[in-house]
């Protein structure tokens, strides 16, 4: 039987339109190797893109199911001096006084260090709210001035019929409470110390995030817990860990923070406004304290990113450790890129919601990648027993039992997450 006469292998030809290329004697395409590399590297690069376009996207849609209210809640972050500064710079009673707006925290300890106890109070008496608020300052000195403040701004609030504001103020003004800054401006922010600042061996500072103000940081009933209900377990448990070691704990509520889930909470823009004020204040501690060790910086969701964004501008004497919680980015890829001395960690607990978040940075939108990631090179924390998004200082969780052993430099009993088994490595 006759055999079918075999097809010969096409081969194309300029007559058939198809551009003429190099073949194997069966037909075969023979590109160069170049070519395929080069294909092959423009593939991954356009499913990096891809990946990037789809996490984009979910966070505009994040957004975008907010927006009918968030978009009005919108904050203008408080920059700058408190009120009063100005009133200040005029008053030649003491010779020059350090500009408010660019002294450094060091020359203004420096200035109050040449001033004997009665001037020191006769500036306090008169610009209450500026010596107050100015890092660096004696730390009794700003108790005694930001109460003058406060009962004074409880007075005005009140003759002008607002009682739940005056309320407030005169409520932070108690005997006791000791208030390390106060700005009345915006919705308020506001830093206040636990335990005694000026003979603290170990200190602490709390840098909440979204949602929190001069009127809500230690607002009883909030659900999920306040940052200064977080700040007086950490207080209780170091106390009782190490009664002999004097620790003092601080609430830096001292940033203009994004109210809900929305554009703001999803942006670096308040970071970096608050991220200036974050390094003055500790820079002020450090000037005006003198602890065994820089203080631990424990940094929650939104406040991890203003710590992120402060990082490079830390002094090794203003943070020892930086503490990323619940954190949706630090505004870096990794913990190099935050060029910090300080040891840095992460942890987040299983079911917190911020797991959710997608870590990108592009169009001005997200923070970055995840710092509970192994790639990001922080120390992983356990968080056993916390729960939710703001249950890392509850009492009896193990979580609040690490945190309370980092800050106290008890290296052996920061209990490490499964992911990282080796999170004490290099510690003394």
């Amino acid at each position: 039987m006759p055999t079918a006469p075999t097809e010969a292998p096409h081969r194309p030809t300029a007559a058939t339109g198809t551009a003429l290329r190099p073949h194997t004697a069966d037909g075969r395409s023979r590109l160069p190797r170049r070519r395929i590399r080069t294909g092959a590297r423009e593939r991954r690069r356009g499913a990096r893109l891809r990946r990037t376009a789809v996490a984009l996207g979910l966070v505009l849609s994040a957004v975008c199911t907010t927006v009918g209210w968030s978009a009005a809640s919108a904050q203008t972050p408080v920059t700058g001096p408190a009120p009063g500064a100005a009133a200040w710079r005029a008053d030649t009673s003491s010779g020059r006084l350090p500009d408010p707006a660019s002294a450094s925290a060091r020359e203004v300890a420096r200035f109050f260090a040449g001033l004997d106890a009665d001037r020191r109070r006769a500036l306090a008496a008169r610009h209450p709210s500026t010596v107050g608020n100015l890092d660096g300052a004696p730390v009794p000195l700003r108790y005694a001035a930001n109460r003058a403040a406060l009962e004074a701004a409880g007075r005005a609030a009140r003759a002008a019929g607002r009682p739940g504001q005056a309320a407030r103020y005169l409520a932070l003004a108690r005997p006791g409470r000791q208030i390390l800054s106060f700005d009345p401006r915006g919705r308020g922010t506001v830093a206040e110390v636990l335990g005694d600042l000026g003979k603290a061996r170990r200190v602490a500072v709390l840098v909440p995030g979204s949602d929190t103000d001069l009127t809500t940081y230690d607002r009883p009933g909030t659900k999920g817990g306040t940052p200064a209900a977080a700040a007086a377990a950490l207080y209780r448990r170091a106390a009782r860990t190490a009664p002999g070691v004097p620790v003092a704990v601080v609430v830096w509520a001292g940033y203009t923070t994004p109210v809900g889930v929305g554009p703001d909470a999803a942006s670096s823009r308040l970071a970096r406004a608050g991220a200036p004020r974050l390094d003055r204040f500790l820079e002020g501690l450090a000037a005006s304290t003198a602890p065994a060790a820089p203080p631990a910086l424990l940094c929650h969701s939104y406040g991890s990113v203003v710590c992120g964004l402060a990082a490079s501008s830390l002094a090794p004497d203003e943070a020892s450790d930086l503490v990323l919680l619940a954190s949706p980015g630090a505004g870096a890829g990794s913990a190099e890129e935050l060029r910090t001395d300080a040891r840095v960690w992460a942890g987040r607990a299983p079911d917190d919601w911020i797991r959710h978040v997608p870590h990108v940075s592009l169009a001005g939108l997200g923070h970055g990648a995840d710092p509970v990631d192994p790639a990001f090179g922080a120390r992983r924390l356990s968080t056993a027993g916390a729960r939710g998004h703001s249950g890392y200082f509850a009492p009896g969780t193990g979580s609040l039992a690490s945190l309370t052993a980092l800050v106290l430099g008890r290296w052996s009993d920061v209990a490490c997450a499964d992911t990282d088994p080796e999170c004490r490595r290099d510690l003394p």
